[in-house]
């Protein structure tokens, strides 16, 4: 009898574990996906149903620099890329990171890359990102791609959801940015497309990023790309004008010459602090500083009580304990802090083990073959 009640009690035990596991796992996954139960179904049947309208996998690209700043924001990027790359819905191919230092770093075991020349010295004077467009050359004219079409990323974009292939056929996709404004800015736009090219609405207000494009047609606007890139630059008034996103006007502007229109999707990408909700979105540019008071009021423009800017890590990643944000914050703010920690305690997790397996290896030479852990 005492036997028998033992393993009951044992069997109760298995199954309380056993349904606590899976219900926090079910809350971490939801978390992770920004989304509640039953939007993640719902977001799930529509993501399968557009992805089953392609079958051509792009290849996720991103350009980066081997600076410290741009490093660890490349780690997490690849870490959500690899969560997301074969969950349903998803179209996603391969990914290589697109080094334009010119010379190999520290993350070539981890991330897939591929190094590529910068400009020559002094051609971008100051403008890192003027790299970009001559990276995308190098890297379409050398590289072997097997996908049939390409998504252009950057290191400050983090996969919420699985991201189907957003192009049809040729007609590529591209988020609409607000401040890319080409009828605004007319009178420059005119200097690198001329009237008889068409009105200056037929110029998309995007950028290169996020664009999901075919291969072939990229290789037919990059190179005009580099040259309109540069000609701006080269132009006092345009890069007054356009400053820091004068690289994004030159791939609209390009894109235009060769009489190409994106689909425009909303959906593609969110910006916190402006976007507030995660639910059918596909990526989080995490670009603008977000400051709150401990209310959770945006307080944009004052350093708040809260508060998260990228460019606060310019020589390293954010702490593994990163402070959460206070109640009130809007979804779209909390989702990154969520995926930074997570990320980065699970690296330091994978360190711990590893540095725990070498230190074996060294303390019991003979027993190597044994599992660090036990």
């Amino acid at each position: 009898m005492g036997r028998v009640k033992s393993v009951l009690v044992l069997l109760m035990v298995l199954l309380f574990t056993f349904a606590a596991y899976n219900l926090v796992a079910m809350i971490m996954d939801h978390k992770a996906a920004g989304l509640g139960a039953d939007g993640l179904e719902s977001f799930n049947r529509k993501v399968m149903m557009r992805s089953a309208k392609s079958n051509s996998k792009f290849h996720v690209a991103m350009t980066a620099t081997d600076a410290a700043y741009n490093q660890w924001q490349c780690r997490i990027m690849y870490y959500w890329y690899k969560k997301v790359k074969d969950m349903p819905g998803s179209d996603m191919g391969k990914f290589t990171r697109v080094l334009h230092s010119g010379r190999p770093d520290q993350l070539m075991d981890e991330i897939p890359t591929f190094v590529v020349d910068p400009l020559p010295e002094g051609l971008d004077r100051g403008y890192i990102v003027l790299n970009r467009p001559w990276a995308f050359v190098q890297w379409l004219e050398k590289a072997d791609i097997e996908e049939e079409y390409i998504l252009m990323a950057e290191p400050d974009h983090l996969f919420v959801n699985p991201l189907p292939n957003l192009a049809y056929g040729i007609q590529p996709a591209a988020f609409p940015f607000f401040y890319i404004k080409p009828v605004q800015n007319e009178k420059i736009i005119r200097k690198f497309y001329p009237q008889e090219k068409g009105p200056v609405t037929d110029i998309d207000p995007i950028g290169n990023s996020p664009v999901i494009i075919q291969k072939s047609l990229m290789e037919e606007i990059a190179p005009t790309w580099v040259n309109i890139s540069l000609r701006m630059k080269d132009d006092s008034e345009t890069d007054k004008a356009f400053g820091w996103v004068l690289e994004m006007y030159a791939y609209a502007v390009a894109s235009a010459l060769h009489g190409v229109k994106h689909n425009l999707r909303k959906d593609f990408m969110l910006q916190p602090p402006w976007d507030l909700n995660v639910e059918n979105k596909f990526i989080i540019h995490y670009t603008y500083g977000c400051d709150y008071n401990m209310k959770g009021e945006l307080t944009y423009g004052k350093i708040g009580e809260w508060r998260f800017d990228k460019r606060s890590y310019l020589l390293g990643p954010p702490p593994k304990n990163l402070s959460l944000p206070p109640p009130g914050v809007p979804e779209s703010v909390v989702s990154p802090c969520f995926k930074f920690s997570r990320c980065l305690a699970l690296k330091l997790l994978i360190k711990a083990i590893l540095m725990r397996s070498c230190c074996w290896k060294v303390l019991f030479p003979k027993q190597s073959n044994c599992h660090p852990l036990s």
